[in-house]
C-alpha cells in the first residue's frame, strides 16, 4: 500500500519549507510505501524523529496517517550545504557594480581578502573551481605542453581533461599514497628538450585530496616536489579547492601552504557553504592573464557581487568553524570502524571526508548507496565497493550519529541475507 504525503525539508538554520517539483515550482506531492513504525532495534538507536506536515490532508488515507516522513541526511559532499540566513541577507545587501569593467566592490573586496589571506599580490573571482583549475593550467602551458599531476587528482579525473579539450595540454599521472607523491617519483619524469617530445611544463598538486579521503599533504613533502619543480623550471599550480581543511587540520597558514605554487585555486561553495564561486590567486601578472582567460571560458560576470557576497561571508565567518567538520567526520570515521562489512580507506580520517569499502560478499556500492537513500541517508559511491560521506556546515553531531544507525540496520540486513558460513567469514569484521 502506497500513501500520498507532502514532505518537507527543514535545514539546520531552523528553516522548514515544502519540497518543490524543480520543474514547475510547485510544492510536490509524492507517492511513497507506508513506513513502518520508527523504533529501536538490536542494530541501532531509532531514525530522527519525522516532521509533520501542516498542510491539510486531502485524502482520507491522509487524514488517518496525518502524512508523516522521515528526513534526510545529505552526506554526499560538502557543497551540499545551503545559505544560512545571515549569509541571505548578506548578499542581499551587497553593493555591486560591473565586475567585467572591475567595477564591483564586493567583488574586488573578496579578491582583496583572499589575495591577502593566501599571500600572493592579486585574486581573481570565477565561477567554479573547475573554471579556476583550468585557467590556472592555461596560465602555464600552452599546445604540446604537459602538465604532471597524480593519478587520481580532481583536475585528472574530475574536471573533463579540459586542459586537452581547451589548450591543447597532455597530463602525465603519477600514482599516490592517498593523492600524495614523493619528490623521488618525479625525478625522471621531465621530458628531454627534443623535437620528438612534449613539453614538460607545470607540477600540479591537491590538498587536501578528494579521492584520497581528504588527505593533507605532509607540509615539507609538498615542499620538497614543489622546490625541486622550481629547480627544474617548472611552474606549480595547486587545486586547494579544501586548502581551508588543510589548513585548519594542520594549523600551518593559507599563505605558508601557498607561497610554494605559482598559483593556487580555492573553493567558497564547499566548507565555507557559499552557494557558488571559487578563485584563483597568484603574481598580478597571472590574474591579469587569467582575467583574458576567465573572458574567453564565458566566465566574466556582471554584477556578481550578489554571490561573492557569499563567499565573502564563509571566508569571515565559516573558514575557524572547519574544525567542528573534522570533529565530526572522525566521530563518523570511528563509528564506521565498529560496523563489520565496512573498511575504511585510508583507516586514519585528517579532514571532512570519509571514504570506507564494503566487503566484496556484499551489494555492490551503487546499490548500497541506494539502500541508504531509502532509509534517509544520502551518500556517494565511486568504483564497485567505495563509499564516500562528507561533513560539512550543515551536518551536526547529531546527524552523524543517525547516519552511523542508517549504516549499522542497513549492513546487519546485508549480512542476514548472507548464508551463515559466509557471514562469519566477512573479511571486514
Amino acid at each position: 500500500m502506497s500513501t500520498k504525503t507532502w514532505t518537507w525539508h527543514t535545514s539546520p538554520n531552523g528553516i522548514t519549507t515544502p519540497a518543490r517539483d524543480r520543474r514547475t515550482g510547485k510544492v510536490a506531492a509524492i507517492v511513497t510505501p507506508d513506513l513502518p513504525p520508527l523504533k529501536s532495534t538490536e542494530d541501532g538507536p531509532p531514525l530522527p524523529a519525522v516532521f509533520r506536515s501542516p498542510f491539510p490532508a486531502t485524502t482520507q488515507s491522509d487524514k488517518a496517517r496525518r502524512i508523516m516522513v522521515r528526513p534526510v541526511l545529505d552526506f554526499r559532499s560538502d557543497t551540499a550545504t545551503r545559505p544560512s540566513p545571515a549569509m541571505r541577507q548578506a548578499m542581499a545587501e551587497a553593493p555591486v557594480g560591473d565586475d567585467v569593467f572591475d567595477e564591483d566592490p564586493t567583488i574586488n573586496r573578496l579578491e582583496e581578502t583572499v589575495a591577502a589571506l593566501l599571500g600572493k599580490e592579486a585574486a581573481i573571482f570565477v565561477p567554479s573551481g573547475t573554471m579556476s583549475n583550468q585557467i590556472g593550467i592555461r596560465i602555464h602551458c600552452k599546445q604540446g605542453d604537459e602538465v604532471i599531476c597524480e593519478s587520481n587528482c580532481h583536475v585528472y579525473n574530475y574536471e573533463q581533461a579540459g586542459f586537452a579539450q581547451l589548450g591543447g595540454v597532455v597530463a602525465r599521472t603519477v600514482p599516490g599514497v592517498n593523492g600524495v607523491l614523493h619528490v623521488d617519483q618525479l625525478r625522471e619524469l621531465i621530458r628531454p628538450d627534443n623535437c620528438h617530445f612534449v613539453r614538460t611544463r607545470l607540477v600540479s598538486l591537491e590538498n587536501t585530496h578528494n579521492r584520497g579521503g581528504g588527505k593533507v599533504w605532509p607540509y615539507e613533502q609538498l615542499a620538497d616536489v614543489c622546490e625541486w619543480a622550481h629547480e627544474n623550471g617548472l611552474a606549480t599550480h595547486l587545486d586547494g579547492a579544501r586548502l581551508w581543511n588543510a589548513s585548519i587540520a594542520t594549523g600551518i597558514s593559507m599563505a605558508d601552504w601557498a607561497k610554494h605554487f605559482d598559483t593556487v585555486s580555492v573553493c567558497f561553495s564547499k566548507g565555507l557553504g557559499a552557494p557558488v564561486g571559487s578563485a584563483l590567486v597568484g603574481t598580478k601578472k597571472h590574474i591579469a592573464e587569467a582575467d583574458r582567460h576567465r573572458k574567453l571560458f564565458g566566465g566574466g560576470m556582471r554584477q556578481a557581487g550578489v554571490i561573492a557576497a557569499g563567499a565573502l561571508y564563509g571566508v569571515e565567518h565559516n573558514f575557524q568553524r572547519l574544525a567542528e567538520d573534522h570533529f565530526n567526520a572522525k566521530r563518523l570515521a570511528d563509528g564506521i570502524r565498529q560496523i563489520p562489512g565496512l573498511k575504511l580507506v585510508p583507516d586514519e580520517v585528517d579532514t571532512n571526508l570519509v571514504i570506507f569499502q564494503i566487503d566484496p560478499r556484499l551489494e555492490p556500492a551503487a546499490e548500497f548507496v541506494a539502500r541508504l537513500k531509502e532509509q534517509g541517508l544520502i551518500a556517494g559511491s565511486f568504483g564497485r565497493n567505495n563509499v564516500r560521506l562528507v561533513t560539512h556546515l550543515d551536518v551536526t553531531t547529531a546527524d552523524v550519529d543517525a547516519a552511523l544507525a542508517i549504516l549499522r540496520r542497513v549492513c546487519a540486513a546485508d549480512l542476514r541475507e548472507l548464508p551463515p558460513s559466509a557471514a562469519a567469514k566477512t573479511a571486514y569484521a
